[in-house]
């Protein structure tokens, strides 16, 4: 019985030591590099014990006491994290090509086939595939061919709510949100959609949800080394569990999609190809300029999911929760609806750029609450950055969660304030969410930048001023809304929105007819 306790003994003081020795050395490494200013750390785990499950709410609570540009050691992971627009600007794009790389972690790596579009290294693959999103699948002329599809999603869900008014039933507005923007993008990208008797869109949604969510979680095991074959956590087992079913999913509708198109079933006509046909048809061109596999196909659809599906459903939800919790500014948009659009006829798209105070809301909405609060990246190289060396592999969070809260950028800046936007000429407004902005950067901004926003950008003004036209409302009046966010790669509110709707005696005549 000695021996073993003796090798034990052994074991554990040379992990010790080890880790010792290796703290050692990093810190011998970078005690020339005048880095960040830093909190106090622990051996062996560095930094973590600062950090609670809402990353971006330690991050901005730490900048209150170490200042807008401070450094961490999560485990053996050396960070910056920024908090101003200036320093946005100075990392996002003055060294935007220092920082193009991206973070891996195990749960990324395991799920998305170590191929995933989001989390490629800048260079030949990663430009194909971003030419190819923005260019052909979330190009203007694929956009205007998908119209016809998301006008008759924004139908479905004003039809469901009548349903629902009509009876005085609740709805959980949190799902019925994530429904619309997935039955949109599953059209979009395979031409199925989510409905009673389909169960692999409805699957899609749920897988889609589990990634964020695990994508965003904290791992120690990507953070300490001697922990990277130990699954502390039961992450292993989940995100080996979402891989197999999303393999297992994307597998029978990619046979499926090969059976018809080896049939020649496949008619494009005015309804535009799907991604899958794209994706399909440049991995059986001999000649393309970019070899892919199937792993490749999946891993890019699984990407567009995650970007498209659940950041526009949590703000709309946002959206909606902020304007009942501002009678005022519900009144207002309202008025503006009634005056460009009337009640002879439903929102649409087209409208949009006529409703100045709807994209005011949009923006308010993804400055308080924007649906990645934190934006990552990968240094490649040394630089230098405001005086102090940020050495090569160390990672970037850019904190847009805190820069859109913080008062010495925006006035009152926990106050949902939709005016703040509309000052002047209305139609042009300096402050844009397109990346050129730094104080407010809900899509990224540069090579990086979210391809989805042009998607975005045509579902959010028509679904939230649809509903502002043809519903009321209802909530106890003496109820305050849980604001409280869910921890994850996204910020979603932590409660799902339940509500009652009632349609509004001024509702359109052609939707109170249908």
């Amino acid at each position: 019985m000695q021996l073993p306790e003796t090798l034990s003994s052994a074991v554990i003081a040379g992990v010790v030591l080890s880790s010792i020795f290796l703290l050692y050395i990093f810190f011998k490494k970078n005690q020339n590099h005048r880095l960040p200013p830093s909190p106090p750390s622990l051996p062996i785990i560095g930094h973590l014990h600062h950090l609670g499950p809402l990353i971006h709410q330690s991050f901005h609570h730490l900048s209150a006491r170490y200042g807008p540009l401070f450094h961490l050691r999560l485990g053996s992971v050396p960070i910056v994290v920024a908090c101003t627009p200036e320093l946005a600007e100075d990392f996002l794009k003055t060294n935007e090509l220092a920082f193009s790389s991206r973070k891996h972690s195990l749960a990324v790596d395991h799920i998305t086939y170590g191929v995933a579009f989001a989390f490629a290294p800048y260079g030949p693959y990663w430009k194909f595939i971003k030419k190819m999103s923005t260019v052909e699948l979330l190009g203007n002329r694929n956009l205007g061919h998908f119209l016809p599809i998301r006008t008759q999603e924004v139908h479905e869900l004003l039809h469901m709510l009548t349903e629902k008014a009509k009876r005085r039933e609740s709805v959980n507005l949190t799902e019925e949100f994530l429904k619309f923007t997935n039955n949109v993008i599953c059209q979009m990208l395979m031409s199925i959609r989510c409905s009673g008797t389909n169960n692999d869109a409805d699957e899609a949604k749920n897988l889609v949800r589990e990634a964020t969510r695990i994508f965003g979680e904290f791992n120690v095991s990507d953070f300490i080394w001697f922990c990277k074959n130990i699954d502390l956590q039961g992450f292993k087992k989940r995100y080996k569990d979402i891989h197999k079913r999303y393999d297992a999913l994307l597998e029978k509708i990619i046979f499926e999609r090969e059976e018809k198109r080896r049939k020649g079933k496949i008619e494009d006509g005015d309804k535009g190809k799907d991604f899958l046909d794209m994706l399909l048809d440049v991995m059986e061109d001999d000649k393309a300029e970019i070899k892919i596999t199937r792993d490749h196909i999946k891993a890019s659809i699984l990407d567009f999911f995650t970007a498209a599906t659940e950041t526009t459903a949590i703000t709309l939800d946002w959206m909606l929760v902020e304007l009942i919790s501002n009678p005022k500014v519900l009144q207002i948009a309202r008025e503006e609806i009634d005056d460009v659009v009337g009640n002879e006829r439903l929102v649409a798209e087209s409208d949009a750029p006529n409703l100045p105070y709807i994209h005011a809301i949009i923006k308010e909405t993804l400055r308080l609450h924007p649906p990645i609060p934190v934006l990552s990246r990968k240094s490649i190289q040394n630089v230098i950055v405001q005086g102090y060396d940020i050495p090569a592999g160390t990672i970037l969070y850019v904190n847009i969660w805190s820069i859109g809260r913080n008062p010495k950028y925006w006035e009152s800046p926990l106050d949902f304030n939709p005016h703040r936007f509309i000052e002047g000429d209305d139609l042009k407004n300096p402050v844009d969410i397109k990346g050129q902005s730094f104080q407010i950067l809900p899509f990224g901004t540069g090579r990086r930048g979210c391809p989805g926003i042009n998607l975005a950008m045509r579902e959010l003004p028509v679904v939230i001023a649809s509903l502002i036209q043809c519903f009321e409302w209802n909530v106890d009046g003496k109820h305050v809304f849980n604001m409280d966010e869910r921890a994850g790669l996204t910020a979603p509110r932590a409660a799902d929105f339940v509500c009652l709707p009632s349609v509004r005696e001024n509702s359109p005549r052609v939707f109170m007819s249908t």
